[in-house]
């Protein structure tokens, strides 16, 4: 009894994700270290740019500045930082 209540809560969270990431199926993709990050680009004053958007699995927030062919910010409450050569082949 116990298995099908565990079976039927994972099922029902899976569920529940889906929306979200159809929702973010029109916005740009890129997969670093196993995690999804979906996102949108936007220019700032000073000739950057900040991309923020969504990371999956967990539907964590984040955001990133693109600077001198790095990506560096917070995702998932943690630091990060690589190169943008790292993100290139993301979907539109």
């Amino acid at each position: 009894m116990l298995s099908k209540i565990v079976i039927a809560g994972v099922a029902g969270s899976v569920s529940l994700a889906a929306p979200a990431i159809a929702e973010d199926a029109a916005k740009s993709r890129f997969v670093h270290e196993g995690y999804t990050y979906v996102y949108q680009v936007k220019d700032s004053k000073d000739g950057k740019q900040t991309i923020s958007g969504t990371r999956y699995p967990g539907a964590t927030a984040f955001n990133l500045r693109v600077r001198d062919g790095k990506v560096s910010g917070i995702s998932g409450g943690q630091s990060v930082a690589f190169n943008v050569e790292e993100a290139r082949g993301a979907a539109n």
